[in-house]
């Protein structure tokens, strides 16, 4: 008997709960099933197992690629393979209709990084005494330091720094926790604000960064960024472009592509293109610079 998508769809989650999967995963994973049960539907096919083949998953991304980036692309066609697995080790189906399709292989698509005058440009906006310029500039500077996803930066506590030792630790994706290093200056700025910190009215609070209502979130962070780019003349900011940043400057500062790896909290070495292609023509010239061979002789 054909079950319906979304029902398996909804035990799928729960497993994947089960697994300690981080909450944005299982959103991303489930979009998958509902977009493909959505277009099934759309083709007048039942939303089932009997329509779950190699062909219409095949038609469905292809239909995906006419109209959407290829990492979109990429994007279900990994939620889709993951859910396919699980229906195959559940005995819901017999046959993995996605065995043999091919993944997409998008280009990695650079993604400009932040200059030295756009850096500057921002820690000028947040060189002053106020409770929130102090916050503000640790939150740049722990960004463009550590290369944590914002995720990962609304979530440090008081209790992840360690400022005489100069490290964060970081809870990333999946639940991995990892050591990340920052400079003295960002040391500096985080101890600042920690100063001022003392006489916020939510200054219990174990969650590092605050706001006027208590802990910041993600979006609340983004927000920030948004207002103090506006400020710096700084255009296209988003906290992404600080994890760019900082995968560039490691690469380009002669840093192990393996060590970034574990300080970014990668575990496929696709987002060394991903990230490592941003700037990698500027790394290049200056690496033949530094090795060219006429000026030794």
């Amino acid at each position: 008997m054909a079950e319906r998508l979304d029902d398996l769809a909804a035990s799928w989650r729960r497993d994947l709960r089960a697994a300690d999967k981080a909450p944005r995963t299982i959103t991303i994973y489930g979009q998958s099933v509902r977009f493909f049960a959505a277009w099934l539907s759309a083709q007048g096919r039942p939303e089932t197992t009997e329509s779950l083949t190699k062909h219409a998953v095949s038609s469905w991304l292809g239909e995906l690629s006419e109209r959407n980036q290829p990492q979109t692309v990429l994007t279900r066609h990994k939620g889709m393979r993951r859910f396919t697995r699980w229906l195959l080790a559940e005995g819901e189906i017999t046959v993995d209709p996605m065995a043999n399709l091919d993944q997409p292989r998008p280009e990695p698509k650079p993604v400009p990084v932040l200059t030295d005058a756009d850096v500057a440009a921002l820690v000028k906006v947040c060189s002053g005494t106020t409770f929130r310029d102090r916050r503000d500039l640790a939150v740049l500077r722990v960004l463009f330091d550590t290369g944590c996803r914002i995720s990962e930066c609304a979530g440090l506590s008081v209790d992840d720094l360690d400022l005489d030792l100069e490290v964060a630790r970081v809870l990333g994706k999946d639940r991995k926790v990892r050591i990340v290093p920052f400079g003295a200056k960002t040391s500096r700025a985080l101890d600042r604000y920690l100063r001022a910190r003392r006489a916020h009215p939510h200054a219990d609070d174990r969650r590092l960064f605050l706001s006027q209502r208590g802990p910041m979130s993600a979006d609340g962070i983004a927000y920030r960024l948004e207002v103090r780019a506006a400020q710096a003349g700084v255009e296209g900011l988003h906290a992404h472009r600080f994890r760019h940043t900082a995968a560039h400057a490691w690469l380009a500062g002669g840093g192990q592509e393996r060590d970034l790896m574990r300080l970014m909290g990668w575990t496929s070495e696709a987002m060394l293109d991903r990230y490592g292609s941003s700037a990698a023509d500027e790394r290049a010239r200056a690496a033949a610079r530094r090795m060219r061979l006429g000026d030794r002789l």
